[in-house]
Protein backbone atom coordinates (compact mmCIF):
# COMPACT_ATOMS: atom_id res chain seq x y z
CA UNK A 1 0.00 0.00 0.00
CA UNK A 2 2.98 2.27 1.07
CA UNK A 3 4.52 1.39 -2.64
CA UNK A 4 1.37 2.41 -4.53
CA UNK A 5 0.98 5.29 -2.10
CA UNK A 6 3.85 6.33 -2.95
CA UNK A 7 3.76 6.27 -6.88
CA UNK A 8 1.13 8.07 -7.38
CA UNK A 9 2.13 11.15 -6.12
CA UNK A 10 2.47 14.05 -8.54
CA UNK A 11 4.56 14.41 -11.02
CA UNK A 12 4.94 17.39 -12.49
CA UNK A 13 7.78 20.17 -12.10
CA UNK A 14 8.41 21.05 -8.76
CA UNK A 15 4.56 19.04 -6.87
CA UNK A 16 6.88 18.07 -3.65
CA UNK A 17 7.50 21.78 -2.75
CA UNK A 18 4.63 23.30 -4.59
CA UNK A 19 4.15 26.88 -2.36
CA UNK A 20 0.72 27.69 -1.15
CA UNK A 21 -1.76 29.91 -2.35
CA UNK A 22 -0.84 32.87 -0.33
CA UNK A 23 2.97 32.53 -0.53
CA UNK A 24 1.83 32.45 -4.90
CA UNK A 25 -0.21 35.65 -4.82
CA UNK A 26 2.44 37.42 -2.41
CA UNK A 27 5.16 36.50 -4.85
CA UNK A 28 2.99 37.68 -8.05
CA UNK A 29 1.94 41.21 -6.25
CA UNK A 30 5.36 41.34 -6.02
CA UNK A 31 6.23 40.56 -9.45
CA UNK A 32 3.46 42.89 -10.49
CA UNK A 33 4.93 45.67 -8.82
CA UNK A 34 8.44 45.15 -11.39
CA UNK A 35 6.25 46.47 -13.82
CA UNK A 36 4.95 50.13 -14.53
CA UNK A 37 2.61 49.17 -16.80
CA UNK A 38 1.00 46.66 -14.91
CA UNK A 39 0.72 48.64 -11.72
CA UNK A 40 -0.84 51.18 -14.17
CA UNK A 41 -3.26 48.75 -15.64
CA UNK A 42 -4.26 47.29 -12.32
CA UNK A 43 -4.78 50.98 -10.81
CA UNK A 44 -7.37 51.49 -13.99
CA UNK A 45 -9.18 48.42 -13.26
CA UNK A 46 -9.34 48.53 -9.86
CA UNK A 47 -10.73 52.69 -9.81
CA UNK A 48 -13.83 51.17 -12.24
CA UNK A 49 -13.85 47.89 -9.96
CA UNK A 50 -14.45 49.60 -7.16
CA UNK A 51 -16.77 52.84 -8.36
CA UNK A 52 -19.22 49.28 -9.85
CA UNK A 53 -19.45 48.06 -6.13
CA UNK A 54 -19.83 51.28 -4.65
CA UNK A 55 -22.42 52.37 -7.44
CA UNK A 56 -25.58 51.64 -4.99
CA UNK A 57 -23.87 53.79 -2.44
CA UNK A 58 -22.37 56.73 -3.96
CA UNK A 59 -24.35 57.53 -7.28
CA UNK A 60 -26.15 60.31 -6.66
CA UNK A 61 -29.60 59.42 -8.33
CA UNK A 62 -31.37 56.23 -10.10
CA UNK A 63 -29.69 55.63 -13.19
CA UNK A 64 -33.35 54.67 -14.53
CA UNK A 65 -35.32 57.31 -12.79
CA UNK A 66 -36.07 60.47 -15.33
CA UNK A 67 -35.52 64.18 -14.27
CA UNK A 68 -38.24 66.05 -16.07
CA UNK A 69 -37.60 69.59 -15.15
CA UNK A 70 -33.47 68.56 -16.63
CA UNK A 71 -35.19 67.20 -20.25
CA UNK A 72 -35.44 71.24 -21.54
CA UNK A 73 -31.70 70.93 -21.34
CA UNK A 74 -30.57 67.71 -21.44
CA UNK A 75 -26.27 68.18 -21.22
CA UNK A 76 -26.50 71.02 -19.02
CA UNK A 77 -24.11 70.81 -15.97
CA UNK A 78 -25.36 71.91 -13.03
CA UNK A 79 -24.54 71.45 -9.12
CA UNK A 80 -27.13 68.72 -9.42
CA UNK A 81 -26.28 66.90 -12.50
CA UNK A 82 -22.46 67.38 -12.65
CA UNK A 83 -22.34 65.61 -15.78
CA UNK A 84 -26.02 67.18 -17.35
CA UNK A 85 -28.25 64.66 -17.96
CA UNK A 86 -29.18 62.47 -20.93
CA UNK A 87 -31.98 62.98 -23.37
CA UNK A 88 -34.65 61.44 -21.32
CA UNK A 89 -33.63 63.31 -18.11
CA UNK A 90 -31.67 60.84 -16.48
CA UNK A 91 -28.17 61.32 -14.57
CA UNK A 92 -25.07 60.83 -16.53
CA UNK A 93 -22.84 60.54 -13.72
CA UNK A 94 -25.06 57.79 -12.40
CA UNK A 95 -25.18 55.85 -15.60
CA UNK A 96 -21.54 55.73 -16.18
CA UNK A 97 -21.37 54.00 -12.46
CA UNK A 98 -24.00 51.33 -13.02
CA UNK A 99 -22.74 51.10 -16.61
CA UNK A 100 -19.21 50.38 -15.25
CA UNK A 101 -21.40 47.60 -12.86
CA UNK A 102 -22.73 46.01 -15.93
CA UNK A 103 -19.57 45.91 -18.06
CA UNK A 104 -18.06 44.56 -15.26
CA UNK A 105 -20.52 41.56 -14.60
CA UNK A 106 -21.48 40.48 -18.31
CA UNK A 107 -17.36 40.32 -18.71
CA UNK A 108 -15.93 38.00 -16.54
CA UNK A 109 -18.54 35.57 -16.72
CA UNK A 110 -18.31 35.91 -20.84
CA UNK A 111 -14.57 35.35 -20.98
CA UNK A 112 -15.01 32.61 -18.07
CA UNK A 113 -17.09 30.50 -20.09
CA UNK A 114 -15.23 31.23 -23.42
CA UNK A 115 -12.17 29.65 -22.07
CA UNK A 116 -13.90 26.75 -20.43
CA UNK A 117 -14.87 25.69 -23.85
CA UNK A 118 -12.27 27.05 -25.79
CA UNK A 119 -9.56 25.27 -23.36
CA UNK A 120 -11.58 21.78 -23.57
CA UNK A 121 -11.75 22.12 -27.18
CA UNK A 122 -7.72 22.73 -27.12
CA UNK A 123 -6.52 20.04 -24.29
CA UNK A 124 -8.77 17.53 -26.41
CA UNK A 125 -7.07 18.16 -29.88
CA UNK A 126 -3.73 18.59 -28.58
CA UNK A 127 -3.65 15.57 -26.34
CA UNK A 128 -6.04 12.93 -28.30
CA UNK A 129 -4.61 14.16 -31.79
CA UNK A 130 -6.05 12.11 -34.81
CA UNK A 131 -9.52 12.45 -35.27
CA UNK A 132 -10.68 14.61 -32.60
CA UNK A 133 -8.05 16.92 -33.65
CA UNK A 134 -9.05 17.52 -36.95
CA UNK A 135 -12.81 17.77 -36.06
CA UNK A 136 -11.55 20.46 -33.76
CA UNK A 137 -9.49 22.29 -35.79
CA UNK A 138 -11.72 22.33 -39.07
CA UNK A 139 -15.10 23.39 -37.09
CA UNK A 140 -12.71 26.19 -34.97
CA UNK A 141 -11.52 27.78 -38.65
CA UNK A 142 -15.10 28.04 -40.01
CA UNK A 143 -15.89 29.56 -36.94
CA UNK A 144 -12.67 32.15 -37.16
CA UNK A 145 -12.95 32.66 -40.91
CA UNK A 146 -15.59 35.12 -39.91
CA UNK A 147 -14.82 38.59 -39.30
CA UNK A 148 -15.73 38.92 -35.02
CA UNK A 149 -17.92 42.10 -35.38
CA UNK A 150 -19.65 40.44 -38.71
CA UNK A 151 -20.13 37.17 -36.23
CA UNK A 152 -21.63 39.42 -33.45
CA UNK A 153 -23.94 41.22 -35.51
CA UNK A 154 -25.53 38.20 -37.80
CA UNK A 155 -25.90 36.06 -33.99
CA UNK A 156 -27.44 39.22 -32.32
CA UNK A 157 -29.92 40.49 -34.87
CA UNK A 158 -31.60 36.78 -35.36
CA UNK A 159 -31.42 35.81 -31.53
CA UNK A 160 -32.08 39.55 -30.18
CA UNK A 161 -30.08 41.56 -27.98
CA UNK A 162 -29.73 39.97 -24.54
CA UNK A 163 -27.46 39.44 -21.65
CA UNK A 164 -27.12 35.67 -22.33
CA UNK A 165 -27.45 36.28 -26.05
CA UNK A 166 -24.22 38.32 -25.50
CA UNK A 167 -22.65 35.63 -23.62
CA UNK A 168 -23.07 33.26 -26.31
CA UNK A 169 -21.96 35.27 -28.74
CA UNK A 170 -18.86 36.34 -27.15
CA UNK A 171 -18.42 32.16 -26.11
CA UNK A 172 -18.28 31.02 -29.84
CA UNK A 173 -16.42 34.11 -31.46
CA UNK A 174 -13.48 33.15 -28.43
CA UNK A 175 -13.30 30.10 -27.87
CA UNK A 176 -11.57 28.52 -31.37
CA UNK A 177 -8.93 30.77 -31.01
CA UNK A 178 -8.78 30.06 -27.06
CA UNK A 179 -8.73 26.23 -28.53
CA UNK A 180 -5.98 27.11 -30.57
CA UNK A 181 -3.80 28.49 -28.23
CA UNK A 182 -4.07 25.40 -25.95
CA UNK A 183 -3.99 23.12 -28.43
CA UNK A 184 -0.27 24.86 -29.07
CA UNK A 185 0.43 24.86 -25.48
CA UNK A 186 -0.38 21.10 -25.07
CA UNK A 187 1.52 19.68 -27.92
CA UNK A 188 4.43 21.09 -26.41
CA UNK A 189 4.15 20.22 -22.83
CA UNK A 190 2.73 16.55 -23.83
CA UNK A 191 6.11 15.17 -24.21
CA UNK A 192 7.54 16.24 -20.92
CA UNK A 193 8.56 13.86 -18.28
CA UNK A 194 6.01 14.56 -16.12
CA UNK A 195 3.33 13.16 -18.57
CA UNK A 196 4.98 10.13 -19.43
CA UNK A 197 5.46 9.86 -15.73
CA UNK A 198 1.96 9.95 -15.21
CA UNK A 199 0.77 7.73 -18.22
CA UNK A 200 2.89 5.00 -16.91
CA UNK A 201 0.94 5.28 -13.39
CA UNK A 202 -2.32 4.65 -15.54
CA UNK A 203 -3.47 7.99 -14.77
CA UNK A 204 -6.67 9.11 -17.67
CA UNK A 205 -6.37 11.47 -20.46
CA UNK A 206 -8.60 13.93 -18.04
CA UNK A 207 -6.74 13.57 -15.24
CA UNK A 208 -3.46 14.58 -17.18
CA UNK A 209 -4.83 17.08 -18.79
CA UNK A 210 -6.42 18.95 -15.85
CA UNK A 211 -3.67 18.01 -12.99
CA UNK A 212 -0.77 17.99 -15.19
CA UNK A 213 -1.30 19.94 -18.55
CA UNK A 214 -3.69 22.92 -17.80
CA UNK A 215 -1.15 24.39 -14.26
CA UNK A 216 1.66 24.32 -16.42
CA UNK A 217 0.53 26.24 -19.41
CA UNK A 218 -1.39 28.90 -16.99
CA UNK A 219 1.25 31.97 -18.24
CA UNK A 220 0.26 32.10 -21.74
CA UNK A 221 -3.70 31.82 -21.37
CA UNK A 222 -3.45 34.71 -18.05
CA UNK A 223 -2.18 37.07 -20.53
CA UNK A 224 -4.38 36.42 -23.45
CA UNK A 225 -7.45 36.33 -20.67
CA UNK A 226 -6.23 40.17 -20.19
CA UNK A 227 -6.18 40.62 -23.88
CA UNK A 228 -9.57 38.83 -24.08
CA UNK A 229 -11.08 41.15 -21.22
CA UNK A 230 -10.28 44.26 -23.25
CA UNK A 231 -11.73 43.11 -26.50
CA UNK A 232 -15.23 42.06 -24.63
CA UNK A 233 -15.29 45.67 -22.98
CA UNK A 234 -14.73 47.20 -26.67
CA UNK A 235 -17.34 44.24 -27.93
CA UNK A 236 -20.24 45.30 -25.25
CA UNK A 237 -19.57 48.92 -26.17
CA UNK A 238 -19.83 48.58 -30.00
CA UNK A 239 -22.80 46.55 -30.14
CA UNK A 240 -24.55 48.79 -27.71
CA UNK A 241 -23.71 51.69 -30.08
CA UNK A 242 -25.01 49.79 -32.50
CA UNK A 243 -28.32 49.14 -30.49
CA UNK A 244 -27.36 45.19 -30.17
CA UNK A 245 -26.23 45.63 -26.62
CA UNK A 246 -27.29 45.56 -23.41
CA UNK A 247 -31.35 45.88 -23.58
CA UNK A 248 -32.34 49.38 -22.56
CA UNK A 249 -32.98 50.90 -20.36
CA UNK A 250 -29.89 48.97 -18.16
CA UNK A 251 -26.73 51.40 -18.50
CA UNK A 252 -24.61 50.97 -21.47
CA UNK A 253 -22.17 53.21 -22.07
CA UNK A 254 -21.86 52.32 -25.94
CA UNK A 255 -25.74 52.44 -25.91
CA UNK A 256 -25.07 55.83 -24.14
CA UNK A 257 -22.63 57.12 -26.84
CA UNK A 258 -25.13 56.31 -29.43
CA UNK A 259 -27.99 58.03 -27.73
CA UNK A 260 -26.66 61.30 -27.69
CA UNK A 261 -25.13 61.73 -30.96
CA UNK A 262 -27.70 64.38 -31.63
CA UNK A 263 -26.66 66.21 -29.02
CA UNK A 264 -23.06 65.69 -29.51
CA UNK A 265 -22.35 69.22 -31.70
CA UNK A 266 -23.78 70.68 -28.51
CA UNK A 267 -22.49 68.88 -25.39
CA UNK A 268 -19.71 66.79 -26.67
CA UNK A 269 -19.40 65.47 -23.09
CA UNK A 270 -21.98 63.28 -23.84
CA UNK A 271 -20.24 61.18 -25.53
CA UNK A 272 -17.05 61.92 -24.32
CA UNK A 273 -17.63 60.63 -21.16
CA UNK A 274 -18.70 57.34 -21.69
CA UNK A 275 -16.37 57.22 -24.48
CA UNK A 276 -13.13 57.67 -22.11
CA UNK A 277 -14.59 55.34 -19.16
CA UNK A 278 -14.40 52.53 -22.01
CA UNK A 279 -10.95 53.12 -23.12
CA UNK A 280 -9.82 53.46 -20.04
CA UNK A 281 -10.99 50.60 -18.70
CA UNK A 282 -9.92 48.60 -22.43
CA UNK A 283 -6.01 50.58 -21.55
CA UNK A 284 -6.23 49.17 -18.30
CA UNK A 285 -6.55 45.42 -18.99
CA UNK A 286 -4.14 46.19 -22.17
CA UNK A 287 -1.14 47.58 -19.87
CA UNK A 288 -1.97 44.88 -17.62
CA UNK A 289 -1.49 42.33 -20.38
CA UNK A 290 1.81 44.30 -21.32
CA UNK A 291 3.12 43.54 -17.92
CA UNK A 292 2.58 40.05 -17.29
CA UNK A 293 3.79 39.70 -20.69
CA UNK A 294 7.11 41.77 -19.60
CA UNK A 295 7.17 39.68 -16.38
CA UNK A 296 6.89 36.19 -18.19
CA UNK A 297 10.05 37.44 -20.77
CA UNK A 298 12.06 38.40 -17.57
CA UNK A 299 11.93 34.89 -15.97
Amino acid sequence: MNDQATARQPAGPGAASRPGLAARTLKAIGLLRESKAAIIGVGLILFWVLLALLAPVIAPYDPLKSNYAALANPGMLTPGHLLGTDHLGRDMLSRIMWGARTVLTVTPVAILIAYVVGITLGMLAGYYRGWVDTLISRVSDIILSFPVLILYIILLSTVGPSVFNIIVAVTLAFAPGIGRIVRGLVLDLRTAEYVAAAQIRGETGPFIMIVELLPNARGPLIVDACLRFGYTVITIGVLGFLGLGLPPPDPDWGGMVSETTALITIFPHMALVPSIALSSLVIGFNLLADGLREISMRD
